[in-house]
C-alpha cells in the first residue's frame, strides 16, 4: 500500500469515527432530553465520554497529519538540494503554466 492510499484510508477512518461519535452523542442527548433526570444524567455522561473520545481521536489525527507533512517537507527539501536545477526548471514551468492560465481569463 502506498503512502497516498494509507493517508486516504486514515482520513476515511477518522471521518467515519467522527460521524459515528457525533451520531451517537446526538442520539444520547436526544434521549436525555426525553428521559427522567437519572436516566438523562447517565445519557449526558455517556455522550460526554463519546465526545471526549472523539476529541482524542482528532488530536491523534492532527498529530499524524503534522508528522506526515513534516516528513514530506523534509523529503522535498532534500530533493531540491540534490537537484537544484531541476527544481528551478520545474518551478519556472509551473509559473509559465499558471501565467498562461491567468492570461486566458
Amino acid at each position: 500500500m502506498n503512502a497516498k492510499t494509507t493517508a486516504t484510508s486514515f482520513a476515511d477512518d477518522v471521518q467515519s469515527d467522527v460521524n459515528r461519535a457525533l451520531a451517537g452523542a446526538e442520539d444520547m442527548l436526544t434521549q436525555a432530553a426525553n428521559a427522567t433526570s437519572e436516566k438523562a444524567a447517565e445519557l449526558r455522561a455517556r455522550a460526554l465520554e463519546q465526545l471526549k473520545a472523539l476529541q482524542g481521536r482528532m488530536k491523534e489525527a492532527q498529530a499524524a497529519a503534522l508528522e506526515k507533512s513534516k516528513a514530506a517537507a523534509l523529503v522535498t527539501d532534500e530533493y531540491v538540494h540534490e537537484n537544484p536545477w531541476r527544481s528551478i526548471v520545474a518551478a519556472a514551468g509551473v509559473g509559465v503554466v499558471i501565467g498562461l492560465l491567468i492570461a486566458r481569463r
